[in-house]
């Protein structure tokens, strides 16, 4: 293999694709980033056999062949090398030889056969959506999954796709979160569950804008083309919860609050209970008015905000990082919640539409 690129190109590839390499492995391999000519091109990928991106950048190549280099290092000093042209050739001992200007570094490469085979899906069902669309489903409900390994099946979002939508769902026992956008086109009706993990890979490539891309799902694994560079992750394996069982349909108490006033009195309220450790912020729902309270040994804090409401007044208390985390989604200028009792769930929705949902469970309050 022998083949020359723009070093500024070679070390923006680099460092997208060792997103995907493991951290964690007994195979050296798969702390590897594998090079490939093809055609006028040079293709880059890593695995950690859930998750791989393949990126392609253009390259003069004068001699085929594909090799497999450690990643880490490769990528530290090529990041080095952003401003030169960079030859690469491997020798008959499998060491790449790095050139640039008058200079040439050594590196001993892999055995190339125990690189795993990507799975790259070249046909298949698919659905098509606007870029910021699929960053927008993501980030909105990519923050409630589970981060354990207790229950493996919520340790990723459940895609809903339909002909003409998308619904993603993250469920992490305390909390719920429920996204949904249009579709531009499908040719897929079922439900996926895609590692949390692969999807905040995927989110770094999306660009907030309205160019359409394809996602493509075939048998256990999804795979997104974003202009010359591929994602793919298997899928878990499971059923997800019915949460539609969870969702509360009836409500006794649902107020109308500035989304951006109340996010500010959330993160103010919750910075006396992080330091005490516990999160837990009251809720005193009553006439036109929302007081929020926390406590600790150092003081207390207490914030009123203006609100409508509509119902029974309300006390009831909660993790205030469950509330922050989803606000901080939402451009909304207005906000619905919905309660029931100081046990129950409450939903946050849109003021108008049902674009999203959010499901926060409350925290007991004893003496309340």
């Amino acid at each position: 293999m022998k083949v020359i690129c723009d070093g500024l190109d070679l070390s923006i590839a680099t460092a997208q694709v060792i997103k995907a390499i493991s951290n964690k492995t007994t195979n050296p391999v798969l702390e590897g980033i594998k090079l490939s000519t093809q055609n006028d091109s040079l293709k880059l990928s890593a695995t950690d056999l859930e998750l791989a991106i393949e990126k392609t950048i253009k390259a003069e190549v004068k001699e085929e062949g594909e090799t497999v280099i450690p990643g880490r290092f490769f990528s530290e000093f090529i990041r080095k090398l952003t401003n030169e042209k960079i030859e690469l050739e491997l020798n008959d001992k499998n060491q790449l030889k790095i050139v640039y200007t008058d200079s040439e570094s050594f590196i001993q490469c892999y055995n190339v056969l125990e690189f795993p085979n990507l799975k790259i899906i070249e046909d298949g069902e698919y659905f098509v959506i606007n870029q910021n669309d699929f960053k927008n489903l993501i980030n909105r409900s990519i923050f409630s999954t589970a981060v354990d390994d207790t229950r493996p099946i919520l340790k990723g979002c459940c895609f809903e796709i339909k002909s003409d939508h998308i619904n993603s769902i993250g469920l992490d026992g305390y909390r719920l979160a429920f996204v949904t956008k249009p579709l531009k086109e499908s040719t897929i009706n079922t439900s996926i569950i895609v590692p949390a993990k692969s999807l905040t890979e995927i989110c770094k490539f999306l660009e907030d804008s309205d160019e359409e891309i394809k996602v493509f799902i075939q048998k256990n694994f999804l795979m997104v083309e974003i202009d010359s560079t591929k994602i793919i992750t298997r899928l878990i394996d499971g059923d997800f919860i019915n949460y539609n069982q969870i969702i509360p349909k009836d409500f006794t108490t649902t107020l109308i609050i500035n989304k951006n006033v109340f996010e500010e009195a959330i993160e103010r309220t919750s910075v006396l209970s992080r330091i005490d450790r516990n999160n837990l912020v009251k809720f005193d729902i009553k006439d036109k008015l929302l007081t929020l309270t926390s406590n600790s040994d150092i003081g207390n804090i207490k914030e009123n905000i203006g609100i409508s409401l509509k119902g029974n007044d309300l006390t009831i208390a909660f993790n205030s990082r469950y509330f922050s985390e989803c606000l901080r989604t939402i451009n909304d200028e207005a906000v619905k919640i919905s309660f029931n009792t100081p046990s129950s769930p409450c939903i946050i929705t849109p003021s108008d539409g049902n674009e999203y949902l959010f499901l926060v469970l409350p925290v007991r309050i004893i003496n309340q």
